[in-house]
């Protein structure tokens, strides 16, 4: 039976910020402390020492903390409400489990990313960890936690979708997010601005008429070859740059045709890419 390992969060109770800030082992607060790097790597000591140092340096807000080993290789990644009390946390004389304490004797610097808000910090940790993989995370690191965006790649018609685990299926992952109810309110405003489908491929495969969701507009209905090929792809396209960053130039891009349709007295066509602007607004 495997048990589960247990997340390096120190198993301490803090006091309140006044009373933390006088309890802990501070260093002499009339210099710098003078970091003992020339000791061996697993010098709890000279860990310790190097904790106390950036806990002056480190911010009283929300955010992610990374702990860095003497090779500048990152250790742990970890968030906070209160960055610099839980960094100081870790710097306790007594306390801490075995596994902590080796974390701890290894770590030579800290480095820190303040966020607005604890949601900023939990999402903010989670690429962080899914992308620098720290041997002293246990959670997280199997991609399992949060819910993506998938805009698939291994169809000639992308589908949109809810995703979660290992990202072994080819295409466009956009995320993580804090809750699955935030995806599901996400993919239903992608659906309606860029009209994608979110149907299974047996589904997709299976129709023979437009669905539901083709008659209320929130999909452009491939299946049944309502859309072009190339018009469809351009949907997809215009999706994928939305969701990576580049906003600003797709609605530039729908405002235009919308524009265009309006002076060709299209009143139908420019409808649609006025409700499609209406629906990324909603994103």
């Amino acid at each position: 039976m495997n048990v589960p390992k247990k997340e390096l969060e120190p198993e301490v109770t803090l006091a309140e910020e006044d009373e933390e800030e006088q309890s802990l082992p501070l260093a002499d607060e009339s210099g710098p402390v003078e970091l003992r790097l020339d000791e061996d790597e697993s010098s709890l000591a000279a860990g310790r020492d190097a904790i106390l140092h950036y806990v002056k340096l480190a911010p009283s807000r929300p955010g992610v903390y990374r702990m860095l080993d003497a090779r500048g290789d990152v250790l742990y990644v970890g968030k906070a409400k209160n960055v610099k009390k839980r960094v100081s946390s870790y710097a306790r004389p007594t306390g801490l489990d075995t596994r902590i304490e080796r974390m701890v004797a290894a770590t030579r610097k800290l480095e820190f990313v303040v966020t607005r808000t604890e949601t900023e910090a939990l999402l903010l940790e989670a690429n962080l960890i899914k992308r620098l993989r720290p041997r002293f995370n246990v959670t997280l690191r199997d991609d399992k936690s949060f819910p993506y965006i998938l805009i698939t790649s291994d169809h000639w018609a992308p589908q949109i979708l809810k995703h979660r685990g290992a990202r072994s299926r080819p295409g466009h992952y956009f995320g993580p997010f804090a809750s699955v109810w935030a995806v599901n309110r996400t993919i239903n405003a992608l659906q309606r601005a860029f009209l994608l489908r979110s149907c299974s491929d047996p589904f997709f495969e299976s129709r023979t008429r437009p669905c539901l969701l083709h008659q209320i507009k929130r999909c452009a209905a491939p299946c049944t070859k309502e859309i072009e090929f190339r018009d469809y792809s351009a949907l997809v396209g215009e999706a994928n740059a939305f969701l990576s960053g580049r906003s600003k130039a797709v609605k530039n891009q729908l405002a235009a045709e919308m524009e265009k349709a309006s002076e060709a007295t299209d009143f139908e066509r420019a409808a649609i890419y006025r409700d499609r602007l209406a629906a990324l607004s909603a994103v």
